[in-house]
């Protein structure tokens, strides 16, 4: 059964605040289609939070809805400046591929949908492991150079891996 009165809250909420935030979403990214999206991402995140979770609750029950509003609206605007610095950096190397090796507008979207995935994924490690994981994902590196380049030792490399495999197996489809 759905939940009439947290509709009807979330409801005035927007009614009241969301001009506000779509404004102040202009103001610091320089762009009224992204602030409009973002304002509408804000919300959208508050209305399909599960039940019984913090921002469902908290959303509701405000004494500063605003405050609120900006932490949930700066953490997509992380998101956003990620996806496309991402997305910048995967045009910048496919610039360097081969005209018979680029591969299709569906191919790359793909493959940028995956970046992404994969990039929110290794942002919930710690940065010592995400930092590990990646060294020795991307750059190759064995165990013995990942610990002089963290200057931890090799068993400790072990662990972050462990720690880093373990995490990406649990958050598997």
């Amino acid at each position: 059964m759905r939940n009439l009165t947290a509709e009807h809250s979330l409801a005035r909420l927007y009614t009241e605040h969301h001009r506000w935030l779509q404004g102040w979403l202009q103001r610091k990214l320089g762009h009224a289609g992204d602030a409009a999206d973002l304002a509408q991402d804000t919300f959208l995140r508050l209305l399909c939070a599960p039940e019984g979770s913090p921002e469902k609750q908290s959303a509701w029950q405000l004494r500063e809805p605003r405050a609120y509003l900006t932490v949930v609206a700066r953490r997509l605007m992380v998101n956003l400046h990620r996806r496309r610095s991402l997305e910048a950096a995967y045009l910048e190397a496919l610039a360097q591929v081969p005209q018979a090796f680029v591969p299709s507008t569906e191919q790359r979207v793909l493959v940028l949908e995956t970046l992404n995935e994969l990039d929110a994924l290794l942002d919930t490690l710690p940065a010592s492991v995400r930092s590990a994981f990646l060294l020795a994902q991307i750059e190759g590196l064995g165990y013995t150079e990942i610990a002089a380049r963290l200057k931890v030792s090799e068993r400790t490399v072990k662990r972050y891996m462990v720690q880093a495999m373990a995490h990406c197996i649990a958050l598997a489809p």
